[in-house]
């Protein structure tokens, strides 16, 4: 199935025409502008869950795991709100192309994949660093982030 099938034709031309979403696509620098927030966005969920999964695998000895989570979960939230905010805003803009993406199909997996990955790690309660499945989620996020950063940048290219 052709996945822009799943939306209707009608509101797809709808949107493409709306008069915000002209103008983000005609602003030289709007469209630029959201790429920079999404980015700093996507800074901010890596760099903060990096240093947590690098503690988590034994990596930065002498910091206390758990506190160290709770203090950077906060930039965690925060900088995929903006990301997320950023991103869909930018979606909104090419809807059609970016649904027939692959590497944009891709990503979003890639995302939902990384949700679950950290659902499943904090339903488990408090992070317990010493276990082998919380070390194996914590190797899986930075792999999976990696690859959804990987995947942001082919959108353009594929």
């Amino acid at each position: 199935m052709n996945p822009t099938a799943a939306a209707s034709p009608a509101a797809l031309d709808a949107l493409h025409h709306w008069a915000p979403i002209v103008w983000l696509r005609v602003h030289p620098y709007a469209y630029p502008t959201l790429e920079t927030i999404h980015i700093v966005g996507l800074a901010l969920v890596f760099g903060s869950l990096w240093i947590v999964d690098l503690a988590i695998l034994g990596l930065l000895r002498g910091l206390d795991v758990r506190q160290l989570a709770r203090k950077v979960l906060p930039w965690t939230l925060a900088g995929f709100l903006l990301a997320a905010a950023s991103g869909l805003t930018m979606f909104t803009t090419n809807v059609s192309d970016l649904i027939a993406n692959p590497a944009f199909v891709l990503k979003m997996g890639l995302l939902f994949a990384a949700g679950t990955n950290a659902a499943v790690l904090h339903a488990r309660g408090a992070i317990d660093a010493a276990r082998g499945t919380t070390r194996l989620q914590a190797g899986l996020s930075i792999l999976i982030w990696i690859a959804v950063i990987a995947c942001g940048r082919w959108i353009a290219y594929v």
